[in-house]
């Protein structure tokens, strides 16, 4: 499959990619000491299950990361923790200021800082700051991807075979577009299919490491787009293919997301498909998928 959906820079943008890119890239750097200092933070705000959850560190970076792309490029931004515009419509920011908040309080080092800026539903740059890591990725819509400021290879076109697929969360209520039942079944086929799997709990991590040839795939039914965008963009500037799990190409109103090169995407997308809709594993008596809802912000009662 040849994905070109968002893969080339939109001529009516209001800000120039290169400036913003450096912006974004200054912002990230200047928060960097901060989100090492923080790592352990204990979650203080529940977002309405015991596995979603916020901690201080999570709404003091996304402060200080909105505020200064807002001053840079007069752009709206749309915040994990305090929400904002609509994703679908227009030119704005995406901010994730903890990406794999739970694996960041547990001092587990694969957690990071994702921001993007989307126009018209797709994502025209992307950033990903992995500090526990040592790794920044960056890029920009039609290439290249940048690991730590220096050009990376396009994806290489591997089977899921051949190199570890990445796994994203089981965790979901069962009124979901894909129930539990569903994302179990899909994680024992592409076991059983891909050479090993790994789960590393952060969204962000997954679709960098697709990017950087680390992973041959990555699977996530998150539908958030500061999940999604920064990693969709990387993917696409490295050459890759990023689509939902129905196949269609990925945009801020899709429910799913899958990254891999084009070998691994149409193995993964096979075993996928053969496994019928995710309506048929839903229990007795619910037949109509839901998205999942925004998780509450209590401390937006108390305003930015």
């Amino acid at each position: 499959m040849d994905d070109q959906t968002g893969n080339t820079l939109p001529t009516d943008l209001p800000v120039d990619p290169a400036e913003a890119l450096a912006l974004a890239t200054r912002v990230l750097d200047e928060v960097t000491p901060r989100f090492v200092e923080g790592v352990g933070a204990q979650g203080i705000q529940n977002k309405g299950s015991r596995n979603d959850f916020a901690t201080e560190l999570d709404l003091e970076l996304e402060r200080r990361i909105s505020e200064a792309l807002r001053e840079g490029t007069g752009l709206e931004v749309h915040g994990e923790e305090y929400g904002g515009p609509p994703v679908n419509e227009g030119t704005l920011w995406v901010v994730d200021p903890v990406d794999g908040t739970a694996n960041y309080s547990l001092g587990i080092p694969t957690a990071g800082i994702l921001v993007s800026l989307v126009h018209e539903r797709q994502p025209v740059l992307g950033l990903t700051w992995l500090p526990l890591l040592g790794l920044t990725f960056t890029s920009v819509a039609g290439g290249p991807l940048k690991e730590n400021g220096e050009e990376v290879a396009r994806i290489p076109d591997v089977s899921i075979r051949d190199v570890a697929l990445g796994l994203g969360s089981l965790n979901t209520g069962a009124r979901t577009t894909y129930p539990p039942a569903y994302r179990r079944e899909v994680f024992e086929q592409l076991t059983l299919d891909a050479a090993r799997t790994r789960k590393f709990g952060s969204t962000g991590v997954d679709l960098s490491f697709v990017a950087s040839g680390r992973l041959s795939a990555a699977v996530s039914f998150g539908n958030r787009a500061w999940d999604n965008a920064a990693g969709a963009s990387h993917v696409r500037a490295a050459g890759g293919v990023v689509t939902d799990l129905a196949g269609e190409p990925w945009s801020t109103d899709s429910q799913s997301i899958l990254v891999a090169g084009p070998r691994a995407h149409a193995e993964v997308l096979d075993t996928i498909r053969q496994l019928g809709e995710p309506s048929n594993f839903f229990e007795a008596g619910r037949r109509r998928a839901t998205p999942e809802p925004e998780s509450p912000r209590p401390w937006l009662q108390n305003g930015r």
